[in-house]
């Protein structure tokens, strides 16, 4: 199945909260589900300047200690994908804007994420997502 990893905090707010835009610098052709990968790397740094943006969005974020990393953690369906020079809600400007429906969180399976979208070896899939 494919994957997209995305950096903490922003996995969690796609997944368990209203994050319904994944920004990227690059366009996003593919749509359908795709696995939500929790990315190994966040740094103190980029973890307040989140806070501050998930507080102006009404979302209160776990602590950084609590948020999985270094997993697939959760399902979500790419609809579109379109470039806007535009801030919108979750999309920032001069960025593709994913659009992202249907979060579902799964059992958590850990896993090497890489950059661009990536391929999870099914039988890793079927056991949590059945």
């Amino acid at each position: 199945m494919k994957a997209l990893s995305v950096r903490q905090p922003w996995a969690w707010a796609i997944i368990h909260s209203t994050k319904n835009i994944e920004n990227r610098g690059w366009p996003i052709n593919y749509r359908g589900d795709i696995l939500i990968h929790a990315a190994k790397t966040c740094t103190k740094k980029e973890y307040q300047l989140s806070i501050e943006f998930c507080q102006d969005m009404g979302v209160v974020i776990p602590e950084l200690i609590s948020l999985r990393r270094g997993q697939v953690i959760g399902i979500v369906t790419i609809v579109d994908c379109q470039f806007s020079q535009v801030a919108s809600g979750w999309g920032m400007p001069g960025q593709y804007h994913c659009q992202l429906e249907n979060p579902r969180e799964i059992t958590p399976i850990p896993y090497i994420g890489r950059l661009g979208i990536f391929e999870v070896p099914d039988d890793l899939v079927m056991e949590v997502v059945a």
